[in-house]
């Protein structure tokens, strides 16, 4: 029986002798996420989150291109009710929440474009490392849709008026320079070699760190945003409600031709 792009992809993770975490998600298909990698990877973020051996958590992509093209167009278009397109966009919703919950402070690791879901995974993080190929572009307006679950992490993060220029202008990429200048990533590198030397030299640096310290700096960061449970399951709503409309199918699927 032939596996379709629904089924695939993976979650990994480890623990190091440090106390330093690496979760590594993937996907054949430009590391695009459907629900069931969704799940698996805020459940591994959770669970980390509540491993007293963890330290620190670096979050990463398989692959040395893309780092993630959003939502699984695939799982898109096979949506037929709203409980199921809110399930859907709840994925994204519930890896945004697992890192705002984590109480461990989690680097993230972008070599490469971010698209949708993978911008808010990007902006979910409590500090971003990226490569000079890292650009980025919310593009669900071009399919009928909008950046509602993503939209707040992205938005604490850059803030209204980058958020929104991302969520307008849908098909345009902005550079991973425009990014670093907004707040989305710390520091650009030319090379993922050099972006993972510093990755490491900063991991290593939180694991002598004091936890407890971390934990309530975490906190303190993520201020204000108490009410996200209620919020993005809202958002995932508005959104599955739109991906059943004629124009976003009739739009899923001439993106999908391209």
């Amino acid at each position: 029986m032939s596996t379709t792009a629904i089924d695939q992809g993976h979650v990994h993770s480890t623990v190091n002798d440090l106390g330093i975490a690496t979760i590594e998600f993937g996907h054949p298909l430009s590391n695009s996420l459907p629900g069931k990698i969704l799940q698996k990877l805020a459940d591994t973020i959770t669970e980390l989150g509540a491993n007293d051996e963890v330290k620190v958590i670096v979050l990463r992509s398989a692959g040395d291109r893309a780092f993630c093209a959003g939502a699984s167009f695939d799982e898109l278009i096979s949506i037929n009710d709203i409980d199921t397109g809110k399930k859907f966009f709840s994925g994204f919703a519930n890896v945004i929440n697992a890192c705002r919950k984590c109480p461990k402070l989690i680097i993230g690791r972008v070599q490469g474009k971010a698209v949708g879901g993978g911008v808010g995974v990007a902006s979910a993080v409590d500090y971003c490392f990226a490569t000079r190929y890292a650009d980025v572009k919310l593009s669900e307006l071009a399919v009928g849709i909008g950046p509602f679950v993503v939209g707040p992490a992205v938005q604490r993060k850059i803030g209204l008026s980058a958020m929104s220029q991302l969520a307008i202008n849908a098909t345009e990429w902005r550079t991973a320079q425009w990014a670093k200048n907004r707040g989305l990533y710390t520091d650009i590198y030319d090379s993922v070699e050099e972006m993972d030397e510093e990755i490491d030299a900063l991991a290593k640096r939180l694991s002598k760190s004091n936890p407890e310290a971390m934990r309530l700096l975490k906190k303190v960061f993520w201020e204000g945003t108490e009410d996200w449970d209620q919020l993005l399951s809202e958002r995932a709503a508005m959104s599955g409600e739109l991906v059943l409309s004629d124009f976003t199918r009739n739009a899923i699927n001439a993106f999908k031709k391209k």
